[in-house]
């Protein structure tokens, strides 16, 4: 699931409306810049979180805390609460200015803020709940980040007709965060605690120059009473596009089926007793490689074919690389099929977010786009939770939850038809 000066806020467009075409006019700065500042806040705000620093938190709560497979994968979904309710951000983002602005503050406070929570963290008693409640308030401030990045992404994307090159270049950068973060988790899961904390509060500090450096946003916009009559005008007119969430329901569809990521981790270290450092560098280091790979796939692909096209090709390959993982019996194999997963699950990826940054309608694009964030991060957690529980009850075996995982998977093939035209039917400019 992501410059220079942001367009200034406009009034919204009618309820089901999709951003229009429009001429780029000389004084916009390129798509290179904007993409340099876009990586930049993805950088920060994803390599930072729990998520990507994986393994610290996985040793830490199974190792020293001793929970459960299901205990494990309710740390993650609520630590990470703050992203479900990533549209409370959007609004702020979108109609509530701060210093006179609505972009630039927002992402250099929100930074800066994240930093300082996260060496809260390290500090903090080593239990459940002291550690899950300050990883919650480190989250709220990468959500704020994440969403300023994210309305860039889709304002930009449909003024210039490249959702999909910008999306494919800001999971250039997602996976480049997996690359860096497997060897850099597996490292120091094998260390204290402590420093992980430390390396999560300079990375999520690290967007500061960048935005300092590239965004040059006027301080046009006033904080009045008008911003909470956009805020209101922003939600109805969420409320009444069908096209939104038309495309917010096939993305909940997709992310909900029961899923293995915890029970993955388990099964590595308890069955087939791969290493912290194995898992880190080899593992998860290949299945950033790959996924590297496959946003350079995307991005040339969603050039030459349609969406609805793309999304088609997508989910029939998931549905066969997931069936990859009952051969998943050895290192040999796990690296194999890691590697196969992290090229097949980001062009998978891109597609669905493809569809998202088309679907949210026209001076939405902060709360819209957050929106679509919302459900992805919510089905998630939702599908490693479920997953997880129906191991620790023994209701099915690792092997079970492939087949369940690959067949409501293959299911989604028959929502895509339903698909509306305006959003699927075209390719990249």
């Amino acid at each position: 699931m992501s410059a220079d000066i942001p367009e200034p806020f406009v009034d919204v467009a009618p309820a089901d409306t999709v951003a229009p075409v429009a001429e780029t006019p000389a004084r916009h700065p390129s798509l290179a810049r904007w993409a340099v500042l876009i990586g930049a806040g993805v950088f920060a705000t994803t390599m930072s979180q729990p998520a990507v620093l994986r393994l610290p938190f996985q040793n830490l709560l199974k190792a020293d805390l001793h929970v459960s497979r299901a205990t494990m994968a309710s740390f993650f979904a609520l630590s990470t609460l703050a992203w479900y309710f990533k549209p409370l951000a959007g609004i702020f983002t979108d109609s509530v200015p701060i210093l006179g602005t609505r972009r630039k503050y927002y992402l250099i406070l929100s930074a800066l803020i994240a930093g300082a929570l996260y060496f809260l963290v390290g500090v903090v008693p080593r239990t459940y709940i002291a550690v899950l409640l300050a990883m919650i308030a480190v989250n709220c401030m990468l959500v704020v980040g994440s969403t300023v990045v994210g309305g860039l992404v889709v304002e930009i994307g449909n003024r210039e007709r490249a959702t999909g090159r910008l999306n494919s270049s800001r999971y250039v950068v997602m996976n480049a965060c997996t690359l860096i973060g497997g060897p850099l988790g597996g490292f120091l899961a094998a260390r204290a605690f402590g420093l992980t904390t430390i390396a999560g509060a300079l990375i999520s500090m690290s967007v500061v120059p960048f935005a300092l450096w590239l965004i040059k946003e006027p301080p046009l916009a006033k904080k009045d009473s008008q911003a909470w009559i956009n805020a209101k005008t922003q939600l109805r007119t969420l409320i009444r596009s069908k096209t939104l969430w038309t495309a917010a329901g096939l993305l909940f569809l997709v992310y909900i089926c029961p899923g293995f990521s915890t029970p993955l981790y388990y099964y590595q270290v308890d069955t087939l007793h791969l290493s912290q450092e194995f898992i880190g560098t080899v593992l998860i280091l290949l299945s950033g490689a790959f996924g590297i790979a496959g946003a350079f796939i995307y991005g040339v692909m969603c050039r030459k074919l349609t969406l609805r096209t793309l999304l088609y090709i997508s989910i029939i390959i998931s549905t066969l690389t997931t069936l990859c993982y009952l051969f998943y019996t050895s290192g040999r194999a796990a690296a194999i099929i890691e590697s196969q997963n992290g090229l097949i699950a980001t062009v998978a990826e891109l597609a669905l977010m493809d569809l998202a940054a088309r679907a949210t309608p026209k001076g939405n694009e902060g709360l819209g786009f957050a929106l679509m964030m919302s459900v992805r991060n919510g089905g998630q957690a939702l599908s490693d939770i479920f997953g997880s529980w129906l191991i620790d009850r023994h209701i099915v075996t690792f092997f079970n939850l492939v087949w369940l995982n690959a067949g409501t998977t293959a299911l989604i093939l028959i929502v895509i038809p339903f698909l509306p035209h305006i959003l699927t039917d075209r390719s990249d400019s």
